[in-house]
């Protein structure tokens, strides 16, 4: 890389003040001592010139976007003004002035906004959360972190609240498709509140089938220009934390009015197919506003049980249902879709929040039935809008070759070699390589790994396709109670079929689609550092002697990482706790290798572990390998601030003996 060199790139604080940020295209990593970094908090986006090339050295020139909206922490008094130490140990103390503090008190958790970044960083309190250690303050903090808040303004849950009085009007009824009597049920979690999509069957004289999916309409209620529109445009997502769910719209609207609840008489908006039963084809379809009334809830295992047993209520239509999901699951691979069984661990915690047990929660049928109607829609929606003037698309690029390159490396470790073609490993050969690993230990690594090895899908109103789908038209059309995309989609039908036109262009479109994503990302990372704080929790609770089955995940130059196999969760065996060898990072394989045993971890090994520490504050878990029955943790090492004391004491031993 050459000096003066500019690129974006994650800003990663590593020891000693220094940062780090990796330019994708060369891959080189430049370092940026600390008083370069330019106002720069750990995972900001920033932009970097590189200063020295030889020893890749560079500085800050500008932040393009910051990691977090602010930051959580325990309020303290210093002096003639208040403090932060926030939560994540890279981000430093924020000074916070008198009469910034919303008169929290001391010792209490708040969220703080960032009002000055230099010469140091300065505050003001935004919210109290509650207790330190408690579940909610947790929560809470973790959510706001990433810019959503647990609350709504005012002026939004009054416009929801009167909206959900109001309810659904003749005129409106009457002004739409009446769908009331034909067979409707809906089919989601055990704990699901919003229902926003359900299925109806109806033979046709014919022989085919009608086939309608009613998606809740949204869009009706949330109109632009009202103050719920607003806020929905600023959340664009609903956040699913382990716990809790931070919806997108007011509970009034999620859970009640455009919740397609049993008995229940709902405006939606439908897409009705005619489909022939033998093949799967779609022979007619139909776009429009509906109202209807769900004659059944059912949760995934209820749907399953009929199937299973081809008895129950509704039987007939949800094996047909079943049965024609199935063909659509098998075109799609055919087209080259990538399929991924990836497992979801859910924590059952106590009346305090604290995780009690875990449990995996399993892709069965009835999740597939569900998920490959929606695609149905979500896929024609976005054909039948192909020739209007933009619509916003879910797309998904094709991978990155340095990325192919790694995940063929990571392969060829787990026996499957593979060759690139254009830059890429041939899908049918993926899908050789996934089905061929389905019930080996490395299956779900391997199929983790191969997903990193992705493009990230993102919105945008210019349509490329969805790579992981195969679909060459996609869109978000079918969850717009939990997403302003569907919201937005359901606009611009709404406008082809009445002939009109929106009233903002496609660049508004286009910004919206790209802050949607980047908040996709923020509810993820929400999302992850929830699990996590479940997993540490949960993994203080074992006792610290029990052996435990653990299933290697990664490689650095400071240990392995590995997930612990009932809750998945991760934390890093050290160099030192390996065993009593001289250990080498490989980066190209991703390995770690044994100079003297030539003992080799790698992705999906399985290894027996131990619980060596678990740092609650800094969300952290260390390991130890276990080998034979028998810890190969390292003993105790001195502590870093009593070294030279000890060192000093083996000195003046040492003198005196030669005296």
């Amino acid at each position: 890389m050459n000096k003066n060199t500019e690129f974006e790139g994650i800003y990663s604080l590593g020891k000693n003040g220094i940062a780090y940020i990796k330019n994708k295209e060369t891959n080189d990593v430049i370092e940026v001592p600390a008083h370069l970094h330019n106002t720069a908090l750990h995972r900001d986006i920033v932009t970097v010139n590189v200063t020295d090339a030889e020893k890749n050295e560079g500085e800050v020139t500008a932040i393009v976007s910051r990691a977090n909206a602010g930051f959580v922490g325990i309020l303290e008094k210093k002096g003639d003004h208040f403090s932060l130490k926030p939560d994540n140990f890279k981000i430093p103390e924020i000074t916070i002035p008198n009469g910034q503090h919303d008169n929290a008190p001391t010792g209490e958790k708040v969220f703080v906004e960032i009002t000055q970044y230099e010469p140091r960083l300065i505050g003001k309190v935004l919210k109290h959360l509650g207790k330190p250690g408690s579940n909610d303050a947790h929560m809470h903090g973790i959510a706001m972190e990433q810019g959503f808040d647990y609350s709504f303004p005012k002026e939004v849950d009054d416009e929801a609240d009167a909206l959900e009085a109001k309810g659904i009007t003749e005129e409106e009824i009457q002004a739409r498709r009446d769908m009331r009597n034909t067979l409707t049920f809906t089919i989601d979690p055990e704990d699901a509140k919003d229902f926003d999509d359900a299925l109806s069957f109806k033979k046709l004289d014919n022989g085919n089938y009608e086939i309608g999916i009613h998606i809740a309409d949204v869009a009706h209620y949330v109109r632009p220009g009202s103050a719920l529109d607003k806020e929905a445009q600023k959340r664009t997502t609903s956040v699913y934390l382990v716990d809790r769910t931070i919806p997108m719209l007011p509970e009034a609207l999620s859970n009640g009015l455009c919740s397609l609840r049993q008995d229940e008489e709902k405006l939606a908006f439908s897409a009705v197919f005619e489909i022939n039963p033998t093949t799967g084809e779609v022979a007619d379809e139909w776009f429009g506003r509906t109202v209807i009334n769900s004659n059944k809830r059912f949760t995934y295992e209820e749907a399953q049980d009929i199937i299973d047993n081809k008895s129950g209520l509704y039987v007939e239509e949800l094996l047909e249902f079943n049965r024609i999901a199935k063909i659509y699951e098998k075109q799609r691979y055919e087209q080259g879709a990538l399929n991924f069984e990836t497992h979801e661990v859910k924590f059952i915690l106590d009346d305090e929040g604290v995780p009690v047990s875990v449990k995996v929660k399993e892709r069965i049928d009835t999740n597939k039935l569900i998920e490959e109607f929606m695609l149905l829609a979500n896929s024609r929606v976005a054909k039948y809008m192909n020739d209007a003037p933009f619509f916003v698309y879910r797309i998904h690029d094709k991978p990155e070759q340095e990325k192919m390159e790694k995940l063929q490396e990571f392969l060829k470790l787990l026996g499957y070699e593979t060759k690139l073609k254009d830059g890429m490993i041939p899908v049918k050969e993926l899908q050789r390589i996934i089905r061929e690993a389905e019930g080996t230990k490395e299956y779900e690594t391997l199929q983790v790994v191969t997903v990193r090895s992705m493009q990230k899908a993102i919105y945008t109103t210019k349509n490329i396709g969805h790579f992981g789908l195969a679909f060459s038209d996609y869109s978000h059309f079918t969850s717009p109670i939990r997403r302003y995309p569907d919201v937005l989609a359901h606009r611009l039908l709404d406008h082809k079929i009445k002939g009109t036109e929106s009233d903002f262009d496609q660049e508004w479109f286009e910004k919206m689609c790209t802050h949607s994503s980047q908040q996709e990302q923020r509810a993820v990372t929400a999302e992850r550092n929830s699990t996590k704080l479940k997993q540490v929790e949960y993994m203080k609770t074992l006792d610290p002697d029990t052996f435990l089955k653990g299933i290697v995940t990664g490689a650095g130059k400071f240990g392995v990482f590995v997930a612990e196999e009932e809750s998945r969760s991760e934390g890093m065996i050290r160099l030192f706790d390996l065993g009593d060898d001289m250990w080498e990072y490989r980066e190209k394989s991703g390995t770690i290798i044994g100079k003297k045993t030539q003992k080799t971890f790698k992705i999906g090994d399985e290894i027996d572990i131990k619980i060596k520490r678990v740092d609650l504050e800094k969300r952290l878990i260390d390991y130890a390998l276990v080998v034979d029955g028998k810890s190969q943790e390292a003993p105790p090492r001195f502590p870093r601030k009593n070294r030279r004391k000890h060192h000093g004491k083996r000195k003046n031993f040492n003198e005196k003996k030669s005296q």
